[in-house]
């Protein structure tokens, strides 16, 4: 158990400042966003965007970070949720709902390349919610996540170019 090299350095302010930004406003968007236009009530700003902040605005050049990785991994773990649930929710406990939720949504992101670890995250809150986000069916993929993961990369197209660090460009790639 013994570490085989150092932690890496810490990153320079201003990158660590663009992060802070596109994160306040990529989130502050997506609730506004919910807050006039979501279908059920305070289910529009879920936990997994906080995750997927981190990553598309703290480590824009990754590869969880990419686009296709965001909305597909947000969109197709929704969906395998959304299957499960409604076709297995009368047959098996909510406890392996949620493990095969999670593994499922791995399974598809890992087939589909678009491996983004929010959509577990994703997955997971539709199946642990109540009747409240379980009313929303077959539009949880699309309203909140869909829109929310649209509205999160938009933001991230902007703040993670505004930057004159030729590093920070992004997107790596788009499909």
């Amino acid at each position: 158990m013994k570490a085989k090299s150092q932690p890496p350095s810490r990153k320079p302010l201003s990158k660590i400042l663009w992060s802070g930004f596109g994160a306040f406003l990529g989130i502050y968007l997506v609730a506004i966003f919910g807050h006039y236009f979501a279908i059920e009530e305070s289910f529009f700003l879920l936990g997994s965007f906080g995750a997927s902040a981190v990553l598309i605005y703290g480590a824009p050049q990754a590869d969880f970070s990419q686009p296709r990785n965001i909305i597909g991994g947000h969109i197709l773990s929704a969906c395998v949720a959304v299957f499960l649930l409604k076709t297995f929710s009368s047959l098996l406990s909510t406890e392996f709902l949620c493990a095969l939720s999670v593994s499922l949504s791995i399974v598809v992101m890992h087939f589909s390349r678009t491996m983004h670890p929010p959509g577990g995250a994703t997955a997971l809150i539709y199946v642990m919610g109540g009747e409240q986000i379980h009313r929303l069916g077959w539009l949880y993929p699309f309203t909140p996540i869909g829109f929310g993961a649209l509205i999160m990369l938009l933001v991230a197209l902007l703040i993670n170019n505004l930057s004159s660090n030729s590093k920070r460009h992004y997107p790596t790639y788009w499909f």
